[in-house]
């Protein structure tokens, strides 16, 4: 492996403000049966609910896996905001999506410049442009850019 990071507080502060935090499980705009900070999965069931305590631990469980899945696709030196941008992605798509991706295949040629459009491809739920998600590419460019995702014009 080329890297080996953990996210920052910065990149996991972004993944909780366009998360948003619910204690009770809902279907996200995909559909997808939802709880706490994002997490999905079979162990989500309708009409269950969870502590604040219990979102914390299910969102730290599952950036590691985004963690895991990023050190090991990338096989470019990145920097800490690349990484954390790149979890960002990983968390909200899942890690089959990153191997898959232009966006992985650029960045592992070195062209950092094509990076920034290829998360803009990402924006699309049941065939039409999201805001939420086009807002969140934003930001995640801005990181991985490494200037301040807080102040991204939405």
């Amino acid at each position: 492996m080329v890297n080996n990071f953990n996210i920052s507080d910065n990149g996991k502060a972004l993944i909780e403000f366009v998360e948003g935090c619910k204690l009770t499980a809902y279907r996200d705009d995909a559909g997808v049966l939802t709880i706490g900070y994002g997490h999905t999965g079979k162990d989500v069931a309708d009409g269950m609910s969870i502590s604040q305590q219990q979102a914390e631990a299910l969102l730290i469980s599952d950036l590691k896996n985004a963690e895991f899945w990023v050190n090991k696709l990338v096989t470019i030196s990145i920097n800490q905001s690349q990484f954390d941008a790149l979890c960002s992605f990983t968390f909200n798509e899942g890690n089959k999506r990153l191997q898959s991706s232009t966006l992985l295949k650029q960045l592992n040629l070195g062209n950092f410049s094509e990076v920034p459009k290829q998360f803009l491809r990402w924006k699309i739920v049941n065939g039409k442009d999201s805001k939420g998600l086009l807002n969140r590419r934003k930001r995640e460019i801005a990181l991985f850019q490494n200037t301040d995702w807080k102040n991204i014009k939405v």
